[in-house]
């Protein structure tokens, strides 16, 4: 995998580009970061191949599906047992409501990213399949009132002496 002081300003450049539209041509990529397209698609593959661009997918929308309410459900095993471990996190990811799933540390152990219709359907989410389960010791809601501002992954400035200000990225 890439490392973060592994890529050049072109790099990116081209993450930038991809972070705001995957949906861009090569050529129109190309274009917009002053690279021959064959440079240009060349560098997509080596990011991909590095691990730096791990996928490529469409963003869709829970609310134009019917799915307007949104919160992340923190939750505590009981204990706290591999077995136990895989089978929340199985059925969890069977739900069709779960949007994302993550492993924290902290006072939880997991956030559940859920997208439902209503009040009363996350209701039922969180009291027939979430706190229902053995393994489960303790389950807070909270609720997301707005959508997420979602930042690029951008280039950490170097550690500099005093006046310096070059960038971390090449």
């Amino acid at each position: 995998m890439a490392r973060d002081d592994s890529l050049d300003p072109v790099d990116w450049r081209i993450l930038r580009e991809l972070q705001d539209d995957a949906s861009v041509t090569n050529k129109e990529l190309a274009e917009r970061v002053g690279l021959p397209t064959s440079s240009c698609h060349e560098r997509v593959r080596r990011l991909r191949a590095s691990g730096v661009i791990s996928g490529v997918r469409a963003v869709v929308d829970p609310a134009a599906l019917g799915r307007g309410l949104q919160a992340f459900v923190a939750v505590q095993l009981r204990p706290h047992r591999r077995e136990l471990v895989e089978s929340f996190t199985a059925a969890v990811l069977a739900l069709p409501e779960v949007l994302a799933f993550y492993t924290v540390s902290g006072p939880d152990d997991f956030f559940v990213h859920v997208a439902v219709r209503d009040s009363a359907a996350l209701h039922r989410l969180i009291v027939d399949h979430l706190t229902t389960r053995p393994e489960v010791g303790h389950a807070q809601t909270h609720l997301i009132f707005d959508r997420p501002v979602v930042a690029p992954v951008r280039p950490i400035p170097v550690e500099t002496l005093p006046g310096d200000r070059r960038l971390r990225h090449g």
